[in-house]
């Protein structure tokens, strides 16, 4: 069957401005917090959308909203795509949204060509990518892939110490967060539209990325206790600074990442947090918090262990007590060949270029890669920009990656029910 989708450039550029209204902060400064007036406001807006296009809604007890367009075979597992709405304090238009917007429109573009799709295909919005409110990343996901249990969710707070079940049920969601999960087999295959997040496509002069694999964070607190004292007092030969001990930790997680033998394995020591602070005291107490992401399970993990060896060494050197704790590590992703053939068959269809490549931040597919086929389109963003106001996409690339998304599904639409095939192993862009 011969698809033509017809995307309509402007009308996703119109409703990218338009969600973008939907803020804490006045454009071109996104934000849109978990459960607050714009992000209830902006979740309105798309059901709006959703509904005009004659799809049925449905949303969990978390916030997930589900969109589908039912196929002729409305038994079989669905087709999925989407991202999420959700902005950090002071980010850009396009993070999330132009996964949804373009999903959206990716559906519509296949309902104008006449298309009749076999399986359902599905819109999915995601609560909460971003970890602002519950200092979780992809908490809609995680939930859907059963990584985060009901009783996981209810312990988790925000901020001012309110509980995630009492700020949902405030915004109007009180279905059971025993149903979140999805089953294994709900969706046959899924698919996120992302922009890039980096520079690669644009230095290269790429017009899309297929993603073949999604690194994994894995984040340690790490926690010192020295002696404190007067700045003036305190002897040199006599001190247990514990942030000198943080600045050597801090220097020898840098050097564990370079190390790695990867260009893929990175390590941030994003968080420092130094008692009593004070320019006249020596420090008694830091609190360190280390982020560290690569495609490759065993080499990240090896990597952390390193770190926490490295701990002991300069801790029991310098005499100060330590502790780490590891607050997550989550596996890698790798994407599915089936639609990784879906997504390049697709390509080659529209006459557009692509570079295999992987992904090193992290997007709610890494947790839908646990319960369904799964691979990433990306599209170029200026100069690699994002999470920032100056966040920036092209109408051009954005309508590209869109007509691309649309040919997928479409193919993915058609595929017979089948037990899972083979998962063959997939190049890496390493």
């Amino acid at each position: 069957m011969i698809v033509r989708p017809m995307v309509d450039q402007e009308r996703i550029v119109r409703e990218l401005e338009a969600l973008a209204e939907f803020s804490d902060t006045p454009k071109p400064a996104i934000t849109r917090i978990l459960y607050t007036k714009p992000d209830l406001e902006a979740r309105a807006y798309l059901k709006g959308l959703c509904e005009e296009a004659g799809l049925s809604l449905r949303e969990d007890g978390l916030g997930n909203i589900f969109a589908r367009w039912e196929g002729s075979a409305p038994k079989l597992p669905a087709v999925g795509t989407g991202s999420h709405l959700d902005a950090i304090p002071y980010a850009g238009m396009y993070d999330g949204t132009v996964g949804v917007l373009g999903g959206l429109e990716a559906i519509r573009s296949l309902q104008r060509s006449g298309f009749k799709p076999y399986r359902s295909i599905e819109l999915l919005i995601f609560t909460a990518e971003e970890p602002t409110r519950f200092g979780i990343g992809c908490l809609g996901s995680r939930a859907l892939a059963g990584v985060l249990s009901p009783e996981s969710l209810g312990q988790l707070k925000d901020r001012e110490g309110r509980y995630l079940e009492e700020v949902r049920r405030e915004a109007g969601y009180t279905g059971h967060l025993e149903e979140v999960q999805l089953p294994q087999g709900y969706y046959s295959a899924f698919v996120e539209l992302h922009i890039e997040q980096g520079p690669l496509l644009e230095q290269e002069r790429v017009p899309l990325g297929i993603v073949t694999a999604i690194a994994a964070p894995a984040t340690l607190r790490i926690d010192l206790e020295g002696v404190g004292g007067h700045a003036g007092t305190v002897l040199m030969p006599e001190r247990r600074d514990a942030l000198c001990a943080a600045a050597e930790i801090v220097l020898g997680v840098e050097t564990f990442a370079k190390n790695s033998g990867s260009i893929n394995t990175v390590a941030t020591t994003g968080f420092c947090e130094v008692y009593p602070n004070a320019v006249n005291s020596v420090p008694s107490r830091v609190r360190l918090e280390v982020d560290i992401r690569d495609v490759e399970q065993n080499r990240r993990d090896q990597v952390i262990r390193n770190i926490i060896q490295g701990v002991e060494q300069v801790c029991i050197r310098r005499k100060i007590a330590y502790n780490v704790e590891i607050i997550n590590i989550d596996p890698p992703a790798k994407a599915s060949s089936e639609v990784l053939k879906a997504l390049v068959a697709s390509c080659s269809e529209a006459g557009v270029r692509f570079k295999l490549m992987v992904s090193r931040a992290y997007h709610d597919a890494l947790f839908m890669a646990r319960i369904a086929p799964t691979a990433m389109l990306f599209i170029p963003c200026r100069g690699g920009v994002s999470h920032r106001p100056d966040e920036y996409a092209s109408p051009e690339d954005i309508a590209r990656g869109t007509y691309v998304l649309a040919l997928a599904l479409a193919k993915l639409s058609l595929t017979e029910d089948k037990t899972a095939p083979k998962e063959e192993s997939v190049p890496l862009s390493d």
